[in-house]
């Protein structure tokens, strides 16, 4: 009984762990990170980045043990889910992939905007929503969930159990890769960091749109023929 129940942890540690990291993706999402936290200091980006790391947690394991009820409850279906998220992703995106380069002026005013306060105010949205945790990886947790439900309740809260470790474990490598993000981008120079965030901001643009277009798919399928 112990063994299998180990090996059921064990089993859904790597499941999610392995379905929702590439998602997720920190290290993607860091160059994001830091244009959008511009101007703020690296004390300000480490609180940032630890409220992110933690309301991703959160969000993602909501999503992972009551994510399908609560779509089911206000009659919500994943593919509108996609859709506006999407939408909120792309349009993220393009304001990133539009703003202006700042001077050494502007940095200054920035720094001096970017506030503890207003920090916290951006914490969830958009950093941890739709940026770090967006429409995809909600429907994909949502997914996952319901993967891990077993008749059985030991192996069932084995399961869950492996599945909240390995969110805890992609929460601190979101953690490490937000709280250093600077120092990974710094072996580029401050052109090569501003081309690297204009070709993230426009992948994730067409992720955005991507997204959407799944959502869009997955509707149209579902309207009855003739």
């Amino acid at each position: 009984m112990t063994a299998e129940i180990a090996l059921a942890f064990g089993k859904s540690f790597l499941f999610v762990f392995a379905a929702l990291l590439p998602i997720l993706n920190p290290a993607a999402t860091a160059p994001i990170f830091l244009g959008l936290t511009e101007g703020a200091s690296a004390r300000t980006r480490a609180m940032l980045a630890r409220k992110i790391a933690r309301n991703m947690f959160a969000l993602m394991l909501g999503s992972m043990l009551v994510g399908s009820h609560v779509l089911a409850f206000f009659g919500i279906s994943l593919p509108i889910v996609r859709v506006g998220g999407g939408l909120i992703l792309a349009a993220t995106a393009w304001r990133l992939l539009t703003a202006t380069q700042s001077t050494a002026d502007s940095r200054t005013e920035l720094a001096e905007a970017f506030t503890p306060e207003m920090a916290r105010r951006q914490a969830f949205y958009p950093l941890t929503f739709p940026i770090s945790c967006g429409p995809g990886s909600i429907a994909a947790a949502i997914t996952v969930g319901v993967s891990l439900s077993h008749e059985r309740v030991t192996l069932a809260l084995a399961n869950i159990g492996g599945g909240v470790i390995a969110l805890l474990a992609i929460g601190v490598l979101l953690y490490l890769a937000f709280r250093y993000a600077d120092h990974l981008l710094r072996p580029l120079g401050e052109a090569g960091a501003i081309i690297f965030l204009r070709l993230s901001a426009f992948i994730l643009l067409c992720l955005g749109v991507q997204i959407v277009w799944d959502g869009v798919s997955e509707l149209l399928r579902s309207l009855p023929l003739g």
